[in-house]
């Protein structure tokens, strides 16, 4: 198979003969969303970073008339005869945050699925990437001999939803070329091991062969009030690479199945869930935490295990055996995915090539989403989880829950044993949402409440009115 890096579709751009354009008629403004690096001897220093969310969320059309979009197939003819002229027709603009559902508040990002247009719900589904404090930058995760930690409140997702994190090995610097100016700090960039072939743009070029955009992928945490699973995906290529035919499918260059860790398909049905009856009672916020261990006890060393923690009222609750009547807590190894049948996990180099990517550096991401096709059953339900069958169908969720939402706050990296404690936990949990900044501060500060237009204005006061 030939592995093509997404830089190398399109020479002709590379070399400046036409570029994507950035708009001017929407500033971008990031979302302020401070993060915590960590270690045993000096505790956590904050580090100022911001969100930016996917560029194909934003309005991108025609340089010259904006009711001619980019971000659609089939594309114009006349604006995209071809890859060089589509770049050079093409702007990228700015976007509202609070009219795509993302609230931030101090180290707070709260995410809603659907917002209330006037006569009834829009399915916004948010996606959000970590930058560096450069704001131009994604902010890399290098998280061999680390850990990542986090605290959540996700008790109003139901059966059928996913407040998920986790880590995409995409460019650090979004594909930013002089093809691409726009970069990370437009939400360039997009890669997972999915290898999905319609998205139209790739790192900022067009995507006119509907090859597959790939990358290594790590999810960290995808996750509902009922049921939850972590995951790694390997993939056969480095960095941001591009698939084609046979490539693209489920045995080709990418792990798409992975070799999960789900404590109710162990047979531990009373773990995780609503109530005060399970060990994590996700009807209250709580910490997650994630330790990528090495065969050494370095960052330089092969990646052996991945374990999971939580932490909820000053308790530090270990995880579930791998297997039902097993003893000790169950992580993430070779042997366990070889047990659980990840077959294309370890076809790909498992561990080893998780840990690889790891060391490389992964760019840290935050979505809410539900999925019409198969109700997420994967995740909550059979096996999986206790959700009926239909209880995840999107038309269910928008008429019973739609002011739904998932809250990650306190995002914290650093040595193992540095990101937690017993004393503060999730109790310092503030919802993004628990108070308005007032529009002067977000246009000042670019994100509490991102409001870069006068129509920005007026979706955010109906958004506070509706739900506040």
């Amino acid at each position: 198979m030939s592995l093509k890096p997404v830089a190398a579709v399109l020479p002709g751009l590379l070399l400046g003969a036409a570029a994507q354009q950035i708009g001017t008629a929407i500033p971008e403004l990031h979302p302020r969303f401070p993060t915590y690096r960590c270690t045993v001897a000096d505790g956590c220093v904050e580090r100022q970073t911001s969100l930016v969310t996917d560029a194909l969320t934003r309005e991108f059309h025609a340089v010259d008339d904006p009711s001619i979009s980019c971000s659609t197939r089939p594309f114009n003819e006349a604006i995209c005869p071809d890859e060089v002229t589509c770049a050079q027709n093409c702007a990228l603009e700015g976007i509202d945050y609070g009219g795509i559902g993302v609230m931030t508040r101090g180290n707070a990002l709260t995410m809603r699925q659907y917002l209330f247009n006037g006569t009834g719900y829009d399915a916004v589904t948010p996606r959000v990437y970590l930058l560096a404090e450069d704001e131009e930058n994604y902010e890399m995760m290098k998280l061999v001999n680390q850990e990542l930690s986090f605290d959540v409140d996700i008790s109003q997702l139901a059966c059928g939803m996913n407040g998920a994190l986790y880590l995409s090995e995409m460019f650090e610097n979004g594909g930013k070329s002089d093809s691409n100016p726009a970069g990370a700090a437009y939400g360039t960039g997009y890669c997972d091991a999915q290898c999905f072939t319609d998205p139209t743009w790739a790192n900022g070029l067009p995507n006119l062969n509907d090859s597959g955009i790939c990358c290594n992928e790590m999810d960290i945490w995808e996750a509902n009030s009922r049921s939850q699973v972590y995951t790694p995906h390997t993939c056969s290529g480095v960095g941001s690479f591009l698939c084609t035919g046979d490539e693209c499918a489920r045995e080709g260059v990418c792990d798409k199945s992975g070799c999960g860790f789900n404590p109710y398909r162990t047979g531990a049905t009373g773990f995780y869930g609503l109530g005060g009856d399970f060990d994590v009672d996700t009807s209250r916020p709580f910490t997650v935490v994630t330790q990528f261990i090495s065969d050494n006890e370095s960052a330089e060393g092969a990646l052996t295990e991945i374990k999971r923690l939580y932490v909820q009222d000053g308790r530090v609750i270990e995880n579930v055996p791998a297997t039902e009547g097993g003893e000790g807590p169950g992580t993430v190894t070779d042997e366990f995915c070889t047990d659980n049948g990840a077959d294309d996990f370890l076809r790909l180099g498992g561990l080893k090539t998780m840990g690889e990517s790891l060391q490389r550096g992964m760019v840290l991401i935050f979505s809410i989403w539900n999925s019409p096709g198969d109700f997420m059953e994967w995740l909550d339900s059979g096996e999986a989880g206790p959700c009926s069958d239909t209880e995840g169908d999107p038309v269910q969720i928008v008429r019973d829950r739609p002011d739904l939402s998932v809250t990650f706050s306190n995002i914290r990296i650093g040595e193992i044993g540095s990101t937690f404690d017993t004393e503060s936990g999730a109790g310092a949990l503030v919802e993004a949402e628990a108070g308005a900044a007032t529009a002067e501060q977000s246009a000042s500060q670019a994100g509490d409440l991102s409001l870069p237009t006068t129509a920005g204005v007026a979706l955010i006061i109906g958004f506070y009115a509706l739900f506040w």
